[in-house]
Order: structure tokens, then C-alpha cells, then sequence
């Protein structure tokens, strides 16, 4: 089984180097590692974010493991050449549709969140993102207007394909969980929401059991700090999604703990924690490594098929947490290589 090891940028090495510790000591047979360049580390060595030869070990491989990307430096590159071209490279040319991002409190972490004690306690919910359509993918350029001012512009699509797929993907997940999917979208004035709710009740004939409701992402927002813990399974489109999935990471006390898989129909996957490389922060050892330590967790659950290996790791982080290891985003001074000490101390 081969892991491509995409470290990145900024923080990326130093947590993405902590979870290959973790990986490491469990001594899984037959697992094999092989890094690649992407990002603005890419950029900087070959000319380009997403290097045929990483693109290419992408391919080969049964599953990513990616820290993050992101370089001040690269600001004032042409689009097609800023490092954050990667991940949506990645995502298009391996068909990584389906993002799942479990947002869960820790118990000993509840007081971290913005949110009160207990409505945070509440907060145990999976965010379904599509992540190969939308505005994201859609065409996009600088234009004149008749006037002679600058527009630019960002066209959001789906077709009905593409809904159905994240539809059944949200339904499916909110099967094994609780039973309960809310399909957040702004149908009240964009017709692809319209799309989008139309499909995903279509689908929901397939699956009596879930319990379907629908909300706008204005309300869905609010409704994350008011009452969180009223929400099993989300599944959305790729902007609100991405909004969502980051605030959901602050209502569980910080972003350094959300991990996430972006998978293909075959289940290929790209694992990675939903912060970015923090460059303000590299080198610094200050990173907290914990998303990227469960981002490979669900590496093992979902491209691997070792759920039991999964779970070690996700005990082994709640252990780590218990016995009072903090990050300095979780409040404490813990740096990052010491917060993987934590970690393997609880594994083993």
C-alpha cells in the first residue's frame, strides 16, 4: 500500500512529519511512503504547483497524505500558478468529489471552544462537501464593463450528476450515523441551489430511513452557534461547504483539530487537516500537529480499510488530550514535535 506524502507549504513538514511518527509506530505491514512536491514548494523548485512527476505519484498511489499549501511569496503569481492550484489540481484530475469533515468535541476541550460549555459539549456532526464543481471550477476572468470598469466574475454550476453523486454520498453517511442529513443551499435566489435541492430530494426515495430537511447556508450558519448539536450529516456544495466546515472547526475550540478526506469512487483519497500552512507560524514548532495525526487516522478508516487501526489513533489523540497535552492554539506551550510525543505515548 502505497501513502504519497504531500507536505507542502509553511507548517505542512512539521505536521505531516508528526502523523508519518504516528504511522510509523504502528508498524502496519506493507505500507510504503513516497514524497512528493506540491504548492509553492513545488512552485520554487520546478515552476509549477502541481509537477507532473507528484501528479503522477498521485496516480500510483492508494492514498494522499497533505499537509497544507500557501505561500506569501506566491501571491503575485499568475492564478494558474499559485500554490492553492494543487489541491484543486489534485481534486479534478483524480475525481475527488465527496470532502468529509467530522467535527466532534474532545471533553477536555469544550472550555476551548467560543461557544458555551454546553452547548459546545453538543457538537458531533459531518460536513459531506462536493469539491469538483461549483464556483470553484467554474469559469472565471477579468472583463471590462461597457462602462469601462473592471468586473471580475466567478460562474457557480452544478448539474444533476454531480448533486446526485454528493446526494447519495450525504444519505449514506447519515445511515451509519444518526439518520438525520440537512442539505444546506440558498434556493431562495440562486437557481443552482434550486438544482441542488431538487436532485437531493430525488435521492432521498432511496433512503426511507434518513430523515431529510433542508436549510439555507445564511440560517445554517447561525444555527452552528445557536444550537450545533441539532445536526447529524450536512452535505452541501463546495463554497458553503468550505465556510461551514470552518466554522464549525472554531465551534469545537480550534481549527488545529479537524482533519478531513476528499475521496474518488474508488476511494482514493486525499487526507488533510482543513487549516492552511499558517506561514506566521513555520519553522516555529508552534503548529499543533492533531489534524493531520487524524486526518491519517481516517486515511486508515476509509482508503485502507483498517477501521480498527483508526480507531487506536483517535484513542490515542483523546488519551493525548486527557492526560492535558495542549498546543499553543489550544492554550498551552506544547510544540509541535512534543504533541506527537504525546501522542505515540498514549498509542503505546
Amino acid at each position: 500500500m502505497l501513502i504519497a506524502l504531500f507536505a507542502g507549504d509553511g507548517i505542512g513538514p512539521e505536521i505531516v512529519a508528526q502523523a508519518k511518527r504516528v504511522l510509523d509506530a504502528m508498524a502496519i505491514p506493507g505500507l510504503t511512503y513516497e514524497a512528493g512536491l506540491v504548492g509553492g514548494a513545488a512552485y520554487k523548485a520546478v515552476g509549477h504547483p502541481l509537477p507532473p512527476e507528484t501528479l503522477d505519484l498521485a496516480r500510483r498511489a492508494d492514498a494522499i497524505l497533505f499537509g497544507a499549501v500557501g505561500d506569501p511569496d506566491c501571491d503575485s503569481l499568475e492564478r494558474h500558478l499559485r500554490p492553492e492550484q494543487a489541491i484543486l489540481g489534485l481534486r479534478k484530475e483524480l475525481g475527488l468529489f465527496s470532502n468529509l469533515r467530522p467535527a466532534k468535541v474532545f471533553p477536555e476541550l469544550a472550555d476551548a471552544s467560543a461557544l458555551k460549555k454546553e452547548v459546545a459539549s453538543a457538537i458531533d456532526l459531518l460536513i459531506v462537501r462536493e469539491t469538483n464543481g461549483d464556483v470553484y471550477f467554474g469559469e472565471k476572468g477579468m472583463r471590462k464593463t461597457p462602462e469601462g470598469l473592471r468586473e471580475g466574475y466567478d460562474i457557480m454550476s452544478y448539474n444533476e450528476e454531480q448533486v446526485r453523486k454528493i446526494a447519495h454520498q450525504g444519505f449514506q453517511a447519515a445511515r451509519a450515523r444518526r439518520g438525520k442529513l440537512c442539505s444546506v443551499d440558498k434556493a431562495n435566489v440562486l437557481e443552482t441551489s434550486q438544482l441542488w435541492r431538487d436532485v437531493v430530494i430525488e435521492v432521498s426515495a432511496d433512503y426511507p430511513d434518513v430523515a431529510l430537511s433542508h436549510m439555507y447556508v445564511d440560517n445554517a450558519a447561525m444555527q452552528l452557534v445557536r444550537n450545533p448539536g441539532q445536526f447529524d450529516v450536512i452535505v452541501t456544495g463546495n463554497m458553503f461547504g468550505d465556510i461551514l466546515s470552518d466554522q464549525a472547526s472554531m465551534c469545537v475550540g480550534s481549527i488545529g483539530m479537524l482533519a478531513s478526506a476528499t475521496l474518488n469512487d474508488s476511494n482514493q483519497g486525499l487526507y488533510e487537516p482543513i487549516h492552511g500552512s499558517a506561514p506566521d507560524i513555520a519553522g516555529q514548532g508552534k503548529a499543533n500537529p492533531l489534524a493531520t495525526v487524524l486526518s491519517a487516522g481516517m486515511m486508515l478508516r476509509y482508503s485502507l480499510g483498517m477501521p480498527q487501526q483508526a480507531d487506536r489513533i483517535e484513542a490515542a489523540v483523546a488519551s493525548a488530550l486527557a492526560n492535558g497535552a495542549r498546543s499553543f492554539d489550544l492554550g498551552g506551550t506544547m510544540s509541535t514535535i512534543e504533541m506527537g510525543d504525546a501522542v505515540l505515548a498514549a498509542l503505546n
